[in-house]
């Protein structure tokens, strides 16, 4: 045997192996099955990350290598530059180790009894918001256990593999009652939407695994809170709102909502008897398209609007969700006016060939 077929086959046994990883910042180790990525073993050891869109192209799970190595994965390179490799960074929705390693990670919300499940689901109930927005509830089996925090999604997982993301758009306590509540944009073209507004009926069956994602209302923060939706970003924002209004009434809470004209704003009514309700939140619509005369919210980007109406953003807590180029210039406008780092939190829908992290899906 070569050198090379000797160096080649120890990479294949130590890549087959399981793997034990620890994280530097609190100890904690977890052990990672031969292919597992590290964020997958982390879930499946009921250990929550930041992470976002699980498919290398969001960066929201960046985090230190800190010994040890790792197959990279794929990744967008927006996501994880050559100089951030350098670096020692990684991402662990992609990263597959190369036996132990170690990284340097938050753990958001240790213990929580959040556990992924691959379960079965009926179609409750579906309704058109609007011409290419539908909601879509999702009866649960009554035998089975489903615990998620708000703002958490689910991915549907279709026949031939395919698996496509969304966000779940109502608290678990009415999920029990109702169903699972998601919001889905039809994509022309798309996979999996046409069929949800071409054949998808009431009592047909699906299936679905989760929940994932760490985009959630910060248990311990008690600053004003601004909420930066566009189009059915939506979603995973009704839920955070909800929450926010029943668990902290006296928290300051203003809704900008982004879309392209009046009706992409599907929802628009309960937002407004949000703001009749409870007198510390505000809701700002924003359209970028619309010339209707009698349109009487804002005009424009919705990230423009929320940079009109604050001068500062140091005491704020922002959550966006949306496509990416709404939650980069979200980011990037507030940040250059004090909104800090570490309290930024995003979801942010991307498209991928394989997944996609969407609540309008694809």
């Amino acid at each position: 045997m070569t050198a090379a077929m000797t160096a080649a086959a120890a990479f294949a046994a130590m890549t087959d192996a399981a793997a034990t990883v620890t994280n530097r910042r609190n100890a904690g180790q977890f052990t990672v099955r031969a292919g597992e990525t590290i964020l997958d073993a982390a879930l499946r050891d009921n250990r929550i990350f930041p992470y976002g869109c699980r498919s290398g192209m969001c960066g929201a799970c960046k985090s230190t290598l800190v010994d040890g190595r790792v197959d990279y994965g794929d990744y967008e390179d927006s996501a994880l530059t050559d100089a951030e490799i350098a670096a020692g960074k990684l991402l662990l929705c992609q990263a597959t180790p190369r036996g132990d390693v170690v990284i340097d990670v938050e753990e958001i919300r240790a213990g929580e009894n959040i556990r992924i499940k691959n379960m079965p689901c009926r179609v409750e109930k579906l309704t058109r918001l609007a011409d290419d927005v539908m909601q879509v509830f999702l009866r649960l089996p009554k035998t089975q256990e489903f615990n998620y925090i708000p703002g958490q999604y689910i991915d549907i997982l279709l026949k031939d593999g395919a698996r496509r993301s969304f966000s779940i758009a109502n608290l678990p306590r009415d999920a029990a009652d109702e169903g699972l509540e998601l919001h889905i944009r039809h994509v022309p073209g798309g996979h999996f939407t046409p069929q949800v507004f071409a054949a998808l009926r009431a009592r047909d069956l699906l299936r679905f695994e989760g929940p994932f994602g760490v985009y959630f209302l910060q248990p311990e923060a008690d600053r004003p809170i601004i909420m930066v939706a566009g189009g059915t970003g939506f979603a995973p924002i009704k839920a955070l709102i909800q929450q926010a209004l029943g668990d902290h009434p006296e928290r300051a809470i203003h809704l900008f909502w982004g879309a392209r004209d009046a009706p992409d704003l599907y929802l628009h009514d309960l937002a407004q008897a949000w703001a009749r309700a409870h007198p510390n939140f505000q809701y700002t619509p924003a359209l970028s398209e619309s010339s209707a005369a009698d349109w009487r919210g804002a005009r424009g980007w919705v990230h423009e609007t929320v940079l009109a109406r604050y001068a500062d953003f140091d005491a704020h807590d922002v959550y966006a969700s949306g496509p990416p180029v709404m939650v980069d210039a979200v980011r990037d406008g507030l940040q250059a006016r004090g909104m800090r780092a570490e309290r930024f939190f995003f979801d942010s829908f991307t498209y991928a060939p394989v997944e996609q992290k969407a609540a309008g899906g694809e």
